[in-house]
């Protein structure tokens, strides 16, 4: 398991607290076909992350939107930059199939990533949002 649930802060929003335990999910089963160096479920399973980051930042950044947060594009930016590093991170899995390569993104720039941006922006935001835990 690459990241428990309780590594991520739960913020005060339940829909993103949602997206993040399905992400969590996802990113964890990912991982264990990294590490296995399953080669056909990691194919698999990459376009099942792709989807699921689209999804969860698309759905965040809509209702930064609708409630007017001030700091949406920053917010955003952020996602922005991590939507790059996984396209980039899948062409370069598509011309090269290294589970090594996935294994290193995996446990060192997204797993930081994601527990410090839940806990600065997605924390940030959940409180200007309301709908609290």
């Amino acid at each position: 398991m690459l990241i428990k649930i309780s590594d991520v802060q739960q913020v005060s929003n339940l829909m993103m607290n949602m997206l993040h335990t399905e992400e969590i999910e996802i990113v964890n089963d990912f991982h264990d076909a990294v590490l296995a160096k399953d080669i056909e479920k990691i194919d698999e399973l990459f376009h099942v992350l792709l989807y699921d980051i689209e999804d969860h930042f698309s759905t965040e950044e809509d209702m930064m939107e609708e409630s007017q947060f001030y700091a949406a594009q920053i917010h955003k930016s952020e996602h922005d930059s991590m939507r790059k590093k996984v396209k980039e991170l899948h062409a370069n899995w598509e011309k090269n199939k290294d589970p090594e390569a996935v294994k290193i993104f995996l446990e060192g720039d997204f797993k930081s990533w994601l527990v410090l941006h839940v806990a600065r922006w997605d924390a940030e935001t959940a409180m200007h949002l309301g709908d609290s835990i």
